[in-house]
């Protein structure tokens, strides 16, 4: 989630068997994968995908209220950073967006042994964390990265990260992820991958959705820049499934009404409750300079981007007990004061969603009375899934 409100639990792959220290194989199973109702077996290059709020050090030490219910023990950096590598390790990903990282070379140093190479961002103003990105140096070249700092935009001091990737057949890494071992095509597939991490503050729904109307046209411009590529966006968009923001993403657009629309997800000091029951809709009138930052434009009332998305999850069936009525995790964040769903993974059409992993359902996820817990490194729960090109 932002910096004030968190709450993810780490996640794990029911289908990896990768032994743990640290009783991971007791954790087997709380998190299990669930495949699409449509044939992908035609399909050979395939990625998986995670996008993870880890928790920055700095936020957890700050905001000490939003785990009450938390040791300070299942805080130290020392001991999440352990948990976090072993639960990436048992989804077998080959690509990683984080967010809320403050301690970037900590998980370089980590996350290069295991094969990744990764880029990072940190915020601009007076915060120390940001977004990083990494992937399998085996399976992926990097041809093009760029940062985003929206405060260039009059729009906060959050950041995102757009890289172009391609997959790189010469040198397949067994037991990676399913990327083809064919002889490649004259033209190897190459796809954009965007992380952001959108504002926290609740109040400001013109600069939440400013930012992702600006990440969305970047991502499409340097898609078409690079032959109408497909697109990935990835990370923690502090806004849940009934949102604008969310509507914007699914639909391409939004007609923004004479009031500005600002989606809550907070809630009180009772997070016994998921985002669908406690967030309240505020009708608040933008003035023009809070229109002009969402939209990006003097007068404009309707957004639209270029970008058919569609989101992982939503587009792999699941059941009630993890999931909502759209198909969206019911919860990626828990804290004292929050449970809800805030993190996704988007794709373009030319991408098909293979499997995802579920999330935790809400009974069990209450029993940990609060993340980060024993299991689990961060307050976020990673989002997870597998990719295929079409």
């Amino acid at each position: 989630m932002k910096r004030r409100n968190r709450g993810n639990p780490a996640s794990e792959n029911s289908s990896a068997g990768y032994p743990s220290k640290r009783r991971r194989r007791s954790q087997l199973g709380s998190r299990r994968w669930v495949y699409s109702s449509k044939d992908c077996s035609n399909c050979t290059d395939k990625v998986v995908v995670v996008s993870y709020n880890i928790l920055g050090v700095e936020n957890a030490t700050k905001h000490l209220d939003l785990y009450s219910n938390v040791p300070r023990s299942l805080l130290e950096w020392d001991r999440r950073k352990g948990l976090i590598l072993e639960e990436i390790n048992d989804y077998n990903a080959s690509i990683l967006c984080f967010q809320e990282v403050d301690h970037f070379n900590d998980l370089d140093d980590l996350f290069q042994t295991n094969g990744f190479k990764g880029v990072y961002k940190a915020r601009t103003g007076e915060a120390h964390d940001g977004c990083a990105v990494f992937w399998k140096d085996k399976l992926f070249n990097l041809l093009h990265q760029e940062d985003i700092e929206f405060r260039r935009f009059g729009l906060r001091n959050n950041v995102a990260q757009l890289c172009v990737l391609e997959v790189n057949h010469d040198k397949p890494e067994s037991g990676t992820c399913n990327l083809s071992t064919v002889a490649p095509s004259t033209r190897k597939k190459r796809f954009v991958v965007g992380n952001i991490h959108v504002l926290f503050n609740p109040n400001r729904g013109d600069i939440k959705l400013g930012q992702v109307r600006l990440l969305l046209d970047k991502a499409y411009h340097l898609s078409q820049e690079w032959g109408n590529i497909p697109v990935i966006i990835a990370g923690d968009l502090n806004s849940i499934p009934q949102s604008a923001i969310y509507k914007f993403l699914s639909s391409s657009e939004l007609e923004i009404q004479s009031k500005g629309r600002v989606f809550r997800s907070q809630i009180g000091d009772d997070a016994r409750f998921i985002s669908t029951s406690v967030s309240r809709q505020l009708l608040y009138r933008w003035t023009v300079e809070e229109l002009r930052l969402a939209t990006g434009a003097e007068g404009v009332t309707h957004l639209q981007h270029h970008l058919k998305l569609c989101s992982a999850y939503s587009g792999v069936p699941g059941n009630h007990r993890t999931r909502d009525d759209i198909g969206e995790p019911l919860a990626t964040s828990y804290h004292s004061k929050f449970m809800g769903t805030v993190d996704y993974i988007w794709h373009s059409e030319e991408l098909t969603p293979v499997r995802v992993l579920e999330t935790l359902p809400i009974d069990i996820l209450r029993r940990t009375r609060g993340l980060p817990s024993e299991k689990w490194g961060s307050d976020h729960l990673a989002v997870v899934c597998e990719l295929a090109f079409s």
